[in-house]
């Protein structure tokens, strides 16, 4: 009997161990979390102190942080390897860096496109009767930044604030068209088959966005889902490189091989209007 209360013992023992241990993982995990979020929010704090006073140093930084220096001092190291800010060599402090711009243009780039698209948009939906789509180049993926219906459209589907695939979609190839051979397939990475139509390889992708460039628009027919078709042109900034796709989409028996030509030479107008409404000049 003894011996069985000792066994019991040691397994309750063992379980409690066992829950000890996962709950200190648990809150390792958590502190880990935390901690993270922590710095995050302390990087943001450092990058809004610049915007507001300017050149600051590390020690200024730290105090208005409440932080020891050498915290201070690796979060900086942390935004200078990403140029979100830069060190003026002459005083020794610090100044927000060249790449917050690259952001903050790159944000300003897709507001000002999608503003000025909407009514180019909107006309050529009501001419076509079809579906456009205005989409960008988001981490591997297209961005659906803005649609509009036309008649024929009657219960379209929204793909506003959706992600869909680069290979198997009009708006994608022309998105990938403007890349070099590394970066598209550092973007696609793999090319999953949605249909039997879709491109499942690099070299074929690669001719696609070939003919895409020599063209100005692209196509794809039954590519990423069965039925469906579209068209696409690029929309260009004022340096002239690709900063969107507008698209034309609808049913495949309505957009046949009689009525594609038609639709790409009016997307392809209607995405040139809007790059001249973002100062490019072909």
């Amino acid at each position: 009997m003894h011996y069985c209360l000792a066994m019991s013992n040691a397994i309750l023992t063992g379980h409690e161990a066992a829950a000890a241990g996962g709950a200190g993982r648990e809150a390792a995990g958590a502190s880990n979390a935390t901690s993270t979020v922590q710095s995050v929010d302390r990087a943001v704090s450092i990058l809004e102190i610049l915007a507001r006073t300017g050149d600051v140093g590390v020690t200024e930084l730290a105090k208005e942080l409440g932080v020891h220096k050498s915290t201070a001092f690796r979060l900086v190291a942390a935004l200078e390897r990403r140029d979100l800010v830069e060190q003026n060599v002459g005083r020794g402090k610090y100044r927000l860096g060249p790449g917050i711009l690259r952001l903050a243009g790159a944000s300003s780039s897709r507001l000002d496109v999608v503003q000025e698209c909407r009514a180019v948009c909107a006309a050529l939906a009501q001419r076509t009767g079809e579906t456009v789509n205005l989409a960008v180049l988001s981490s591997g993926a297209a961005l659906y930044m803005h649609q509009a219906a036309g008649s024929s459209a009657l219960q379209p589907h929204n793909w506003v604030g959706q992600r869909i695939p680069l290979h198997a979609t009009s708006n994608g190839k022309v998105l990938l068209s403007a890349l070099d051979v590394a970066e598209v397939r550092r973007q696609v990475p793999s090319l999953p088959a949605y249909t039997d139509r879709t491109i499942t390889t690099l070299a074929a992708l690669q001719r696609e966005l070939d003919d895409v460039r020599e063209r100005g628009h692209a196509v794809a027919i039954d590519e990423l889902e069965i039925g469906l078709s579209a068209v696409a042109a690029p929309v260009r900034d004022v340096n002239g490189d690709v900063l969107a796709s507008m698209s034309i989409s609808g049913p495949t028996f309505r957009l046949d091989s009689g009525r594609l030509p038609g639709l790409a030479e009016a997307v392809t107008v209607a995405a040139n209007e809007v790059s001249r409404r973002l100062g490019w000049t072909s």
